[in-house]
Formats: structure tokens, C-alpha cells, sequence
């Protein structure tokens, strides 16, 4: 049995995909070719927002909106310890400072009560500016952006969706990608709209914001490749995998729906055993994982080992925990949340063709 069965999703995608990867060997536009532009035009249909920007990776897709928000060095920048690496990697790499925040303990989402003691915290200390919120919608469940943007306007903060594993959920019939002021998505391809390679994208509905990130992808080009007007990055989405993507976008609401029914099939023959995963009303979620948690994490995983069934654990270490992160000085008692999870959560497979 498959954790993510991507072969699976091959199979049955095999004439489509096939025929949209040939159409590219015959026009030989590996870069930057028409199905780039086509892409991003339906992705930023199906999210609902203006722009979208597609790049090489999700990493590459929070450095950028980094960049455009000019966060630097001397910026507090708010985001969740139990998190994927990137979240705070790509916050440090701009010379800013991550705040770590909690985790709600019901979402296991960024914590807005926590995030907004850790906002007046920065404030009153006064050695940093706070600049940013990165919220993670984790899981495939979107992030409390109502809440977020409401502490955001109140501090006047900029606001990045990490929408990685949120892409194809829902708030209020609003998609994940288009909160926030900037939006980011990454197609590894275990995510729930993922390529056969890397690739990312970036969401926004600021037409400068826009402009800003099609200069930065090409190294800072302005009217053409040989007139660079900023220091940028050479970060672009290849035409391959966006030609697989236009194919696997076309069927994600399908298997949005696939998903959902095999999460409602584990909640309704696991809720007894686990506590399993809280979706709010008026929240839909993609389900990019579906995660447990339980007491005796490791005897629970060996029991489906015995089984054939592979489990997975997201995430072990929560970024304060991170040794790259030592000198920022947290311990677990300052995210008791987040330090629990990071103890007993587990993944069970969790894909479209189970």
C-alpha cells in the first residue's frame, strides 16, 4: 500500500499527461512556453484572485513574497513552530527574525490568542519592527484568516498564506490562496496539487506586487533579459511540469472530493480510538494528510506496520526545537501545544485513490 499514490494518479491521467508532455517536445519551449502562462491563468481562475506568479518551488515561493514585502534584517516576522522547515528558513534567509507562535489545539494551526501576545510581546521589548504574519495551513485546513487579518489590520502587519498543503480548501466558499495580502503554494509532488518535479506559485490580487515578482523570478529583469533593475532570482516553474499540472488541475476537484470521502471513511471508523481531525464550520478541508493523535505514538504506527499500512509523522521537531533555531532562546514549556503535537501526531495514507 501507497502513502500517496501518485502512479495510481498516472494511470489514470496516463493519455492526458502523455499528450500534454508531447505537445512540449514538439514545440521545444522548455522555458517560460505557452503552458506556463496558460497555467497560471487557470490557477488564478480556480483560487479567485488576480495574479498568479508560477516559480521553481514553494520555498522559492516565500522567498519571493518575502522580497516584495522587503522584509529584512531587524523584522519580526510571526509564524508557527509546527511547521515544515521552510516556514522559518525562508524568514531567516531574508537576515529577519522568526517569532515563533503556538498551535491552536483543535486546528493545529497557528494559534491566534498566542499570536497576538507574541505580537505585544515584540512590541514592548522593542528591539525588532514587526512586519509579517506567515500563516500554514496545515493539513489541507485553512489557517483562522479571519482572525489572523483582523490582529494583522490591528498591528498593521502584512499577511502570507503558506497555503502548501492548504491548496483546495475552503473558508466560507472563499478559497485557500487567496487570503492575505500574499498567498504561496508549493506542487512537491506529495502535495494535494503537485507536479512530477518541483514547482511553486505565488498568489496576490496587488497588481505591483505582481509586477515585482515576474522581475524578481527572472533575476530582477526589467523590459528585457539583459536589463536587470534589481537584484532578484532565477527561480521559474518549467514548461514539463506545467503541462502536467494543467491536466492535474482539471481533475483536483475531483479528487478533492475522493479525498473527502476517505477522510469521512476514517473519522467515522477511527473517532473511538484517536482524537481525529477538527474541521470548523464553515471550513473545508483538502486533506492533505490526515493526521491522528495518539497516546503511545509508536505502538500505534507499528500496528499498521504489521499490516503493510505506512504511516508518516508532520512534524517530529517543531521549529523552536530546530538546531538552527538554538539561539533564539525557546524551550517547550513556552509552546505547550505545538511540543505535544510534535510527540503524538501521525499521518495514515491519504490520497485520491485509496
Amino acid at each position: 500500500m501507497q502513502f500517496i499514490d501518485l502512479q495510481a494518479q498516472y494511470k489514470h491521467l496516463k493519455t492526458k499527461i502523455n499528450a500534454r508532455i508531447q505537445t512540449v517536445l514538439e514545440h521545444g519551449k522548455y522555458i517560460m512556453g505557452p503552458e506556463v502562462q496558460e497555467l497560471e491563468q487557470n490557477l488564478a481562475e480556480y483560487v479567485g484572485v488576480k495574479h498568479c506568479i508560477t516559480c521553481a518551488n514553494g520555498t522559492d515561493a516565500l522567498t519571493l513574497s518575502m522580497m516584495v514585502l522587503d522584509i529584512k534584517e531587524g523584522d519580526a516576522v510571526f509564524c508557527p513552530t509546527f511547521t515544515f522547515f521552510a516556514t522559518a528558513e525562508t524568514i531567516a534567509y531574508q537576515k529577519a527574525t522568526p517569532v515563533f507562535v503556538d498551535s491552536d489545539d483543535e486546528t493545529f494551526n497557528i494559534c491566534p490568542v498566542h499570536l497576538e501576545k507574541q505580537i505585544e510581546k515584540v512590541i514592548a521589548e522593542g528591539k525588532m519592527t514587526p512586519k509579517a504574519i506567515v500563516a500554514v495551513d496545515l493539513f489541507g485546513l485553512p489557517a483562522n484568516y479571519p482572525e489572523i487579518e483582523r490582529i494583522a489590520e490591528k498591528y498593521d502587519l502584512k499577511v502570507i498564506e503558506d497555503a502548501a498543503q492548504g491548496f483546495g480548501g475552503e473558508i466560507n466558499g472563499k478559497r485557500a490562496g487567496s487570503f492575505g495580502d500574499i498567498a504561496t503554494t508549493s506542487f512537491f509532488p506529495a502535495k494535494p496539487l503537485g507536479c512530477y518535479g518541483d514547482g511553486g506559485a505565488i498568489f496576490t490580487d496587488n497588481d505591483e506586487y505582481a509586477e515585482l515578482l515576474k522581475s524578481y523570478r527572472v533575476h530582477g529583469k526589467g523590459q528585457d533579459k539583459y536589463d536587470n533593475i534589481r537584484i532578484g532570482m532565477n527561480s521559474r516553474l518549467d514548461t514539463l511540469q506545467a503541462a502536467i499540472l494543467l491536466e492535474k488541475l482539471a481533475e483536483f476537484p475531483t479528487e478533492l472530493l475522493a479525498r473527502s470521502k476517505a477522510a469521512a471513511k476514517y473519522n467515522a471508523e477511527l473517532c473511538e480510538t484517536y482524537q481525529t481531525p477538527f474541521v470548523p464550520e464553515g471550513y473545508v478541508s483538502s486533506w492533505a494528510q490526515y493526521t491522528l493523535i495518539a497516546e503511545n505514538r509508536d505502538e500505534e504506527m507499528a500496528k499498521y506496520k504489521a499490516q503493510g499500512i505506512p504511516t508518516m509523522i508532520y512534524y517530529g521537531t517543531c521549529m523552536h526545537q530546530q538546531t538552527a533555531f538554538k539561539e533564539l532562546g525557546y524551550s517547550d514549556e513556552n509552546f505547550p501545544v505545538a511540543s505535544h503535537l510534535a510527540k503524538h501526531v501521525f499521518s495514515l495514507p491519504m490520497h485520491p485513490y485509496l
